[in-house]
């Protein structure tokens, strides 16, 4: 909570909370590809979360207002947070700088990531990166939220 002063006049500012666990499955929602479109939206005020596509007919409408961006921030895609190819080949320097040429090489064409995976899994560096892809995507998450003014918070183990 942020109290303002304002010619005068006290303001308090909220910063909702948002659960990173909600948060990331609203992201997973958002991203994923199919024949229809999908988006997240979270509010401002309260830190709910509101899933939407263009097939869903059912469950609970969102408001009417979950367009504007005052009052809700929409949750990114993958290719917003530049998670895609730009990450795979920062865990390729970092983890097989002897195969990050072949990598790139991949990532010139179509097909790029069923190579990179098979790469991986000869390599045996596939769980490896998930738990990158993983760490990067809660990384991107975070400063996404810092910049809208949402506080994640962690699940009560």
């Amino acid at each position: 909570m942020l109290l303002l002063d304002v010619n005068g006049v006290r303001q308090i500012e909220m910063t909702a909370r948002v659960q990173l666990s909600l948060l990331l499955d609203a992201y997973e929602w958002a991203s994923a590809t199919g024949p229809y479109a999908n988006a997240a939206y979270v509010s401002r005020e309260s830190g709910q979360i509101w899933l939407v596509s263009d097939f869903d007919d059912m469950g609970e409408e969102p408001p009417e207002d979950v367009g504007d961006e005052s009052l809700y921030a929409t949750v990114p895609k993958k290719n917003e947070l530049d998670l895609g190819r730009s990450l795979a080949l920062r865990f390729a320097d970092a983890q097989l700088p002897q195969y990050a040429s072949q990598i790139r090489g991949f990532f010139s064409k179509p097909g790029a990531y069923a190579k990179f995976k098979d790469l991986l899994h000869a390599q045996g560096a596939l769980e490896a990166w998930y738990a990158y892809e993983s760490a990067g995507v809660q990384e991107a998450l975070r400063a996404w939220a810092a910049e809208n003014d949402l506080e994640l918070v962690e699940e009560a183990r």
